[in-house]
């Protein structure tokens, strides 16, 4: 039998777009990174219920599970279902087996469920933003594990940022955030420089201008089917983990396009980076180091051998000594239930859209 590897950390994800495969094409073709957010997936965040939110992270968490993901440190939107919906998604995890780590991004994007196409440094604190921050603050305070989430600094105005900002302070944890994925966000690290700490999670940094504190999660895959730039986090100092920022939560293969992505900027890149940066995840989820993944494959701990060995799967996954998958088949939960359920709630969304 293979290698046994510790269970692996999705460190930014949207399980909210589990369900958006095949989803109807947007009223007109986006050219660029803002039109993708408002014709896509501002959208998509109006028309989800707290059903749908169930039925997407459940599918989500198990086909992480299959994939050895065995912790999601997860971001999620939903404007018209804000209450209660961090709840929904730690208990669909939960029933399959999968550790989370939950935030709601605040935005100033949406007042009275109508979004806002203009949001500058100077605007109030809309609606939807106090109910992000209250529900973050429920959430943490009622003993979820989780942070406090930004959308983005240009969807926030400076007081629901640095309302953000001190909630996580007064809570102990750290803000979970987008920086700077698109020029349009450019102006990120000026506005965030005096209020981030250590212990946030900055997500994405493609154009960020200058050292924040934090910890950068990288999302090669993402970056790219946005066309946004490379974030190129090995010329940062930050400590780098890696997300999908929706797309999925199979890891090594995240990994693989990390190499893929650094090596096409940098010809002397190795795997190694792209794969401290993956194990790196352990530091945000210590408890993964609980969890075992055995592999289809001898050298997984390899990251020359892991990063061009094609088909290497999971064989048996175990959370905290309980076995989820085995020989490959899932224990903890019904694969074909939950593809059946979400396929339902799929229909439902995309009738929506």
């Amino acid at each position: 039998m293979g290698t046994t590897t510790n269970g692996l950390v999705c460190a930014h994800h949207h399980l909210y777009s589990t369900l958006a495969r095949g989803m109807p094409a947007p009223p007109s073709t986006p050219t660029g990174f803002l039109q993708i957010l408002d014709q896509v997936w501002w959208r998509l965040d109006a028309a989800l219920d707290l059903d749908i939110i169930k039925w997407s992270a459940m599918l989500g968490a198990a086909e992480a599970l299959l994939c050895g993901t065995t912790a999601i440190v997860d971001h999620h939107e939903s404007p018209n279902a804000i209450e209660g919906s961090l709840d929904v998604i730690r208990d669909a995890c939960a029933s399959v087996g999968m550790r989370t780590n939950l935030s709601y991004g605040v935005t100033d994007r949406w007042e009275g469920g109508v979004m806002r196409h203009r949001v500058d440094r100077s605007s109030s604190m809309t609606d939807g933003a106090r109910r992000g921050l209250a529900e973050n603050e429920r959430f943490l305070r009622s003993g979820g594990r989780g942070m406090v989430g930004v959308h983005a600094s240009f969807t926030c105005g400076d007081e629901t940022l640095e309302s953000a900002a001190g909630l996580a302070r007064d809570l102990g944890t750290g803000v979970h955030i987008h920086v700077a994925e698109g020029i349009e966000d450019s102006a990120a690290g000026e506005r965030l420089e005096g209020i981030a700490a250590d212990d946030w999670l900055l997500v994405h940094c493609v154009h960020l201008d200058r050292p924040l504190r934090g910890t950068i999660a990288h999302n090669p895959r993402s970056n790219m089917n946005n066309a946004v730039g490379y974030a190129d986090p090995a010329s940062r100092p930050n400590m780098t983990v890696l997300g999908t920022d929706g797309i999925g939560a199979d890891m090594l293969e995240e990994a693989r396009v990390a190499y893929a992505r650094h090596r096409e900027a940098h010809v002397t890149a190795t795997p190694e980076s792209a794969f401290r940066w993956l194990a790196n995840g352990e530091q945000l989820f210590p408890e993964v180091r609980n969890d075992s993944v055995e592999w289809n494959y001898d050298h997984v701990e390899s990251p020359w051998h892991a990063a061009f060995t094609p088909g290497v799967r999971p064989v048996n996954v175990s959370v905290d000594g309980i076995p989820v998958v085995v020989n490959g088949v899932p224990r903890m939960f019904d694969i074909e239930e939950i593809r059946a359920k979400a396929a339902e709630a799929a229909a439902t969304l995309h009738s929506r859209l």
